[in-house]
C-alpha cells in the first residue's frame, strides 16, 4: 500500500458481491491507496446492502486523497446491466434490476460511474497488472463460488453491450448435463465450480476427512493424498473448463487464458488436467498454442480491475504499469 505520494487523478474502486464490499482509491499505477470494507448484509433487503455501499464510499470520500478522484468504477457480481446502470446479483437476493449507478453517483457527489461485471473487472486487472500483461487477446476467469469471466480482444477490454461479455460460466459443455440453476444444462460452471467439484465428490461417495465441511477445498485435500473419487472431480472440473476455453480460442483467437478465483488455489490439482485436456479440445492451428496461466492480483483484482475498467471506458488516464514489483 502506499499511503502518501499519490500524484495525479485517482479513481474510486467498489467490488460487490454476496460476502464482502469492498472499496478503495487507485492511481494511474494500480496502487491502492486506502482501503474499505463492509460485509454484505446477508439476506438483506436492497436499501440494506445499499447502506453497506454507502458506508465504503463514505470512508473513501472522508479520505484527505478524495478530491482526485475524477471517477467510480464498480465491479458487481452479476448478471449487471450497464447500459441501464442496474444490477441484479444471483447471490444479493435483495437487488432485483437495483439502480445501483445512480444510486453510487449521488454518494459520490456526482462523479461519472463505470459499472461492469466482476469477471470483466477481474481480467482488466489482470491484463493491466498481471498474467494477462502484454498479451492483445486473452480470457481471464474467476473459479470459484460461481464461474466467470471476462476477454482482451485486440488489445482492449471487450465487455459488451450490458457489461457481461465472456461469461464462459454459461457456455454449455454438456448438451444433455445437469439442469443449471440460469436455466440451462451442463454448464461450465454446473461442473467446474467449488461447491460443484464438492457436490459431484459426494454423490460418488467421497466424505471430508475429520466429517469436516465438503468443499472443493476439502476435496482437493483428499485429491493430494491420492483419492480416486476426488481426483475424478477435479479432473472433470478441469474438463469442462478445457472445453469452454477451446470453445473461446476457437471462436476469438485468444493467446491465453488465465485462471484466478478460489479453486485455481488448488495448483497442479487443476492446471495440470486442464492443460492435458486443452489438448484434446483446441486441436485447429490457430487454438492449439493458447497459454493456461494462474492468476496473479489475488483478491484485490475485483477493485484493481474496476479502476481499470473505468479508467479505460472514460479515458481518464493511460493505464501505466506499476512502477515497482
Amino acid at each position: 500500500m502506499h499511503p502518501h505520494g499519490a500524484t495525479g487523478p485517482l479513481v474510486a474502486a467498489l467490488d460487490i458481491g454476496g460476502t464482502k464490499i469492498a472499496g478503495a482509491l487507485v492511481d494511474a499505477q494500480g496502487r491502492l491507496l486506502l482501503r474499505a470494507l463492509r460485509p454484505t448484509p446477508p439476506g438483506g433487503d436492497g436499501e440494506s446492502v445499499m447502506a453497506a455501499v454507502s458506508e465504503v464510499l463514505g470512508e473513501l470520500r472522508a479520505a484527505p486523497e478524495w478530491p482526485s478522484a475524477v471517477a467510480v468504477g464498480i465491479g458487481s457480481a452479476g448478471p449487471v446491466d450497464a447500459g441501464r446502470g442496474t444490477v441484479s446479483p444471483v447471490n444479493v437476493p435483495g437487488w432485483r434490476d437495483f439502480p445501483l449507478v445512480p444510486r453510487v453517483r449521488a454518494s459520490a457527489e456526482g462523479l461519472p460511474v463505470v459499472l461492469t461485471g466482476d469477471g470483466v473487472a477481474m481480467t482488466a486487472a489482470e491484463h493491466w497488472q498481471g498474467a494477462a500483461r502484454g498479451y492483445d487477446n486473452a480470457l481471464c476467469m474467476v473459479v470459484s463460488t460461481g464461474v466467470g469471466g471476462g476477454l482482451v480482444l485486440g488489445g482492449s477490454l471487450l465487455s459488451g453491450p450490458t457489461g457481461n461479455a465472456g461469461h464462459i460460466g454459461h457456455i454449455s459443455v454438456d448438451l444433455d448435463g445437469d439442469r443449471c440453476p440460469c436455466g440451462s444444462r451442463g454448464c461450465v460452471e454446473r461442473i467446474a465450480s467449488g461447491p460443484n467439484i464438492a457436490r459431484r465428490a459426494v454423490e460418488a461417495g467421497w466424505r471430508p476427512a475429520g466429517g469436516g465441511a465438503a468443499t472443493a477445498a476439502a476435496v482437493a485435500e483428499s485429491a493430494r493424498a491420492g483419492d480416486p473419487v476426488a481426483v475424478a472431480s477435479f479432473d472433470r472440473a478441469a474438463q469442462a473448463l478445457a472445453a469452454g476455453i477451446a470453445a473461446t480460442a476457437t471462436l476469438v483467437e485468444i493467446q491465453v487464458a488465465v485462471i484466478g478465483g478460489g479453486v485455481s488455489a488448488a495448483g497442479p490439482l487443476l492446471f495440470d488436467p486442464l492443460r492435458e485436456h486443452l489438448k484434446r479440445y483446441a486441436t485447429l492451428s490457430f487454438a492449439a498454442g493458447v497459454e493456461v496461466l494462474p492468476a496473479r492480483l489475488g483478491t484485490d483484482a475485483g477493485l484493481v480491475g474496476a479502476a481499470a475498467a473505468a479508467a479505460e471506458a472514460l479515458e481518464l488516464f493511460t493505464l501505466s504499469p506499476r512502477l515497482t514489483a
